[in-house]
């Protein structure tokens, strides 16, 4: 019986048929486990995700929202989630998952460009096993991605705190090592340079995603905007300009009064904070559905396609913080 159910080997198709009525007529129900052995698959697809010690990673809107645009799509095919933890100076040794046929497919998330992790990506893509990266690119390096245009959301960012009159932005970006930030800072860049504006790297600030780099970031931008040398600041994330305008209320700026203030993800704090933060909207949830349908579709299928990389499209989102 669990040959025809499984559809596995070659049998007569009167010996299936009576097979089949026989199954329908007990009301018989295959055992998914069995299933999965019967086909040599787990069921899974794994979620590689980073371990930040101190950190509710599953608060954090990036994350919470991926995860479940990928959840939603990996039900839809009848796959369970398996959710696994990157140490930060860990062995990074993914193939190991599909060797002991853990999962079947796997996304990485928060994936950083350090040479541990392009050793572990290229063991994945020799090996054939089927992976996806979201919102992390290796240009130099063919693998399937879903991303998100964050030069195009950037410079529309930094284009509009220009026609709001500010002429001094500073920029706070996030670690060099993720893809995305170097996006970032290519889009501001290249809104200063639109509009006849010198890059000027002093107003460039080294943040790490976080909250809390925001906040200690507050000191030094007060001083720079007391003193007249910036009027507007363009965080690369929510997280940070939130932190950010925490640190300089304290010391007596606060955003569309003071200076001007564009973040970046539209996450829920975006919205509740006061003064509204502007920011630019990222289709988290988007990501996560299409990076698993691409991964599942292509496994039901069972055809090895080339690696593609997608780009979806951000959005502006004007609140009272850019002073509009």
């Amino acid at each position: 019986m669990s040959r025809v159910l499984n559809n596995v080997g070659p049998l007569k198709e009167e010996t299936r048929e009576r097979v089949l009525r026989a199954a329908a007529e007990l009301g018989y129900v295959p055992n998914a486990l069995a299933q999965q052995f019967a086909r040599r698959r787990s069921g899974n697809i794994g979620v590689i995700l980073p371990f930040v010690p101190k950190v509710h990673l599953f608060s954090t809107y990036y994350f919470s929202e991926i995860l479940s645009g990928i959840g939603e799509t990996a039900k839809r095919c009848g796959y369970d989630l398996l959710l696994i933890f990157r140490e930060p100076d860990g062995a990074r040794d993914y193939a190991k998952l599909f060797r002991t046929q853990k999962i079947d497919a796997c996304i990485v998330l928060g994936s950083q460009d350090v040479p541990e992790e392009r050793v572990a990506l290229a063991e994945l893509k020799e090996g054939g096993f089927p992976f996806c990266l979201v919102n992390q690119r290796y240009d130099e390096g063919a693998y399937t991605t879903v991303d998100a245009d964050h030069v195009s959301g950037s410079k529309d960012a930094v284009r509009h705190l220009l026609a709001q009159g500010r002429r001094r932005v500073a920029f706070i970006n996030g670690p060099m090592q993720y893809s995305n930030s170097t996006d970032r800072l290519e889009g501001y860049r290249n809104a200063l340079e639109e509009a006849g504006i010198p890059y000027d790297q002093q107003l460039v600030y080294a943040g790490n995603y976080s909250r809390k780099s925001g906040y200690e970031l507050a000191e030094q931008l007060a001083m720079q905007i007391n003193a007249g040398n910036v009027d507007a600041v363009f965080a690369a994330n929510d997280r940070m300009a939130i932190g950010l305008m925490q640190g300089l209320r304290e010391r007596g700026l606060e955003a569309s009064q003071h200076y001007s203030l564009v973040g970046y993800d539209d996450s829920d704090g975006s919205r509740i904070i006061s003064p509204q933060l502007s920011t630019v909207a990222v289709p988290f949830y988007e990501m996560g559905k299409l990076a698993a349908a691409r991964l599942l579709d292509q496994k039901q299928t069972e055809e090895a396609e080339e690696p593609v990389q997608y780009l979806l499209p951000v959005g502006l989102v004007i609140r009272e913080t850019s002073g509009s």
